[in-house]
């Protein structure tokens, strides 16, 4: 029995240790390079499939792609990208022999015959953004957030202030649920003068973003703070295919211009470095009756190195500024009794903001199936806004002016180190991140002041020194070559500091607090054309500093418990459709409110819809596109009937069709936002719209002419809503009602582009 035990010993070990062994010896491998053929750049995100075996790679920030452990044999490799023309290839791969295949890639004009729902992208649903990029007209930041089907954004203060968001049932109010940035940057300000999360992305030129990654639901690893309801990554261009300038002129005075030169590329340079800068300005008087006088100048400057084959450094310079006048929000019976009109104003309002950015970004392919990333990050910011909400409800003497103002350094390092390896015959990938962001707010303030906007009284003043470390790891096992589990963890580390320098608390208070969020998901592909996919996650928005060192420890940074179940279909070549059904937790909601300098409380709510997404490419020149969500939002803890969660929307939807032929374009769009209650009893409710813009263009050489209009019905609709209590300058009591900001009427631009 001895001898026998002895021998089963035996037998296991070469169970688990020699046979694979032996198994590995008749496999081989395949590895390669992808790049654009016009430039000679290395080409991230190509999906490799191998039809066989129904195996695929995606191609890293250099272009390279390994698929290990393949049986010899003869095989056809589909080689996709969006914009390039597909590629298939027959390719034999020996016993113990690693065969290349590198491609160069050509691009032609958007196809949704080139989308693959490739097993190596749990990010599939970004590939629909990558489509809208190519085929929507972009203007601004706030179209380019609109990429994110289901995402609506309201501008309720002369185009200068950060724009109101709404996605999943969630009044982002500026930021405080979607973790925005750009090239790794961060774009969320944390205790902001105006916000919790404040989310300015006017900085950034839309021209120059290559491609916008997204997700819902607190999934995202490497998204820790504010990615609730879902992320917003921008990624913008290493270097320029041609330098171009564009001219736009429109009605209300709108004038905008835009210049990107090339300074260093692949065609004039060395192959190695590349550089350019660019600018935007823009000008416009406003549709109120009151002219807003709105500026902005972006100014940015992007030097790429390819050090070496296998390591690269971008250095991005930007600047901006704006100033404006505004109107603001109006009750609705000002209008009604004649008092204004419904683009009149009862107070000006005004505002002026900067932002001044260094990001650099290092990356290195440590070998085919590793690479590092990483980015330093330093900005200044400037704030100063001037509002009336409120007119004489508070000071029936001076009225209810505030200003919010402060001045920001914001420092910061992200890097990230992603390995493919086999454990046996499975393959897995590893994933660890580590950074830390440091804020350093002088002056925050919230202050009380006179039609000259002199200082009456200060509500909040004092500075805010807040640093957050994180650190996060995830494993992805490939259980089968179409069936992936990825798991991982993240840990946030708060340290927060308030210097009140209130006269009547002078004091230093701090707090520090950390925050583990789980993350899973587990995803199925059929082929190339289909996937089922389960996610749940764990995340939150953090608190600003004020409300943490006050609270310290009550609720301080609540749960946000996500789970989506959804399908990802190409049904036919040219038809993508998407579907998902979800649900939010959320532990508490409370936020600090920074017009009122109060912490506004609430307790439970729970979140739950479904959405879809359709992209078909009905023939080569039309397309045809749709979104449409629903969303249930309640408080879990109020009785029914006083249990809404005020602002979320039921139902919203946008779609559209283009015509894309030869050197025309045209293109007729919608965007739908349901009525949504305004008060958690649903007595106040917040109207709904549709609007329909339409687009044509024409490019002939190098030239590409167009026109835009807004709103082309001149539908009377109202951007931003809200349920406020007010009191005009000769009311004896106050009034609560809708207060809103009027959409845009009917207006109609020229623009003009030149490449070079």
């Amino acid at each position: 029995m001895k001898k026998t035990s002895t021998y089963f010993r035996y037998f296991l070990f070469l169970s688990f240790f020699i046979l694979p062994c032996i198994g590995f010896a008749h496999e081989g491998s395949m590895r390669g390079n992808i790049s654009d053929s016009q430039s000679g750049k290395p080409l991230e995100g190509v999906s490799i499939y191998i039809k066989e075996l129904r195996r695929s790679a995606v191609t890293n920030s250099f272009g390279q792609f390994m698929i290990m452990h393949v049986q010899p044999g003869d095989y056809n490799i589909a080689v996709t990208h969006i914009g390039f023309e597909s590629i298939e290839r027959s390719l034999h791969i020996d016993d113990g022999v690693t065969t290349d295949l590198n491609i160069s890639m050509n691009t032609i004009s958007a196809n949704l015959q080139e989308i693959t729902i490739n097993s190596d992208k749990p990010q599939s649903l970004t590939t629909i953004s990558d489509i809208d990029i190519k085929l929507r007209p972009i203007n601004s930041s706030q179209d380019m957030m609109r990429m994110i089907p289901g995402l609506f954004t309201s501008q309720h203060q002369g185009g200068g202030k950060a724009e109101q968001m709404f996605l999943r049932g969630f009044d982002i109010d500026h930021g405080t649920d979607i973790n925005v940035s750009v090239d790794d940057m961060p774009v969320n300000m944390v205790s902001h003068a105006h916000g919790q999360g404040y989310a300015d992305l006017h900085f950034l030129i839309p021209e120059l973003v290559q491609n916008l990654n997204f997700g819902k639901g607190p999934y995202q690893i490497d998204k820790g703070d504010f990615a609730t309801a879902g992320f917003a990554a921008f990624k913008t261009y290493d270097y320029l295919d041609k330098s171009f300038v564009k001219l736009e002129g429109g009605m209300y005075d709108h004038f905008r211009t835009v210049a990107a030169i090339d300074l260093l590329n692949g065609h004039n340079g060395d192959g190695k470095n590349s550089a350019y800068i660019a600018g935007d300005y823009t000008y416009n008087k406003g549709y109120f009756d009151a002219p807003q006088h709105f500026n902005r100048l972006n100014l940015m400057g992007k030097f790429s190195s390819q050090l070496s084959e296998n390591k690269r450094l971008n250095i991005t310079l930007s600047a901006f500024g704006s100033q404006w006048d505004a109107s603001g929000q109006i009750p609705e019976r000002a209008v009604e009794e004649g008092l204004i009109s419904r683009f009149g104003q009862l107070d000006q309002e005004t505002g002026k903001t900067s932002r001044y950015n260094l990001n650099i970004e290092y990356l290195q392919s440590v070998n085919a199936n590793s690479i590092f990333k990483s980015n330093a990050y330093v900005s200044y910011y400037d704030f100063d806004l001037i509002s009336d909400f409120t007119f004489f409800l508070k000071d029936p003497v001076n009225g209810d002016r505030i200003r919010q103002k402060e001045q920001r350094l914001l420092t910061g390092y992200n890097a990230k180190y992603t390995t493919d390896y086999h454990i046996g015959n499975l393959k897995t990938t590893t994933e660890v991140g580590i950074g830390f962001r440091h804020d350093d707010v002088n002056n925050d303030e919230l202050s009380h002041v006179d039609a000259n906007y002199q200082l009456l009284d200060r509500l909040a003043f004092g500075d805010v020194h807040e640093t957050s470390i994180f650190g996060y790891a995830n494993q992805t096992i490939y259980l089968l070559p179409q069936l992936v589990l990825n798991a991982g963890a993240r840990l946030d580390y708060f340290v927060n500091e308030y210097n009140n320098k209130m006269p009547d608390d002078i004091s230093v208070q701090s707090y520090s607090v950390a925050k583990v969020s789980p993350k899973m998901g587990l995803y199925y592909n059929f082929n190339n054309s289909a996937r089922v996919y389960f996610n749940y996650g764990s995340g939150f928005h953090s608190n600003d500093t004020r409300v943490v060192v006050a609270q310290k420890g009550e609720n301080i940074l609540p749960n946000a418990n996500g789970y989506d179940l959804g399908v990802v279909l190409k049904p036919i070549p040219k038809l993508l459709f998407s579907g998902a059904l979800w649900m939010l937790d959320l532990q508490s909601e409370f936020v600090y409110v920074g017009d009122e300098a109060e912490v506004e409380p609430s307790g439970r709510s729970r979140r739950m819809g479904f959405e879809t997404s359709l992209r078909y490419e009905v023939f080569k020149w039309l397309y045809l596109d749709g979104d449409f969500n629903y969303t249930r939002a309640r408080f879990t803890d109020e009785m029914k009937g006083n249990d809404f969660v005020p602002l979320a929307a039921k139902v919203t939807a946008i779609g559209g069709v283009t015509f894309k032929k030869n050197s025309w374009t045209t293109s007729l769009r919608f965007r739908h936002l349901g009525d949504r209650p305004a008060n958690e009893g649903n007595t106040v409710i917040a109207k709904g719209y549709t609007v329909f813009d339409a687009v044509l263009s024409y490019k002939i050489r190098k030239f590409e002419f167009g026109a835009q209009i807004e709103n082309l019905f001149n539908t009377e609709w109202n951007e931003a809503q809200f349920d406020t209590e007010s009191r005009l300058q000769n009311e004896a009591m106050p009034v609560s009602e809708i207060h809103f900001t009027p959409g845009t009427p009917f207006a109609f631009k020229l623009t003009a582009m030149v490449s070079f």
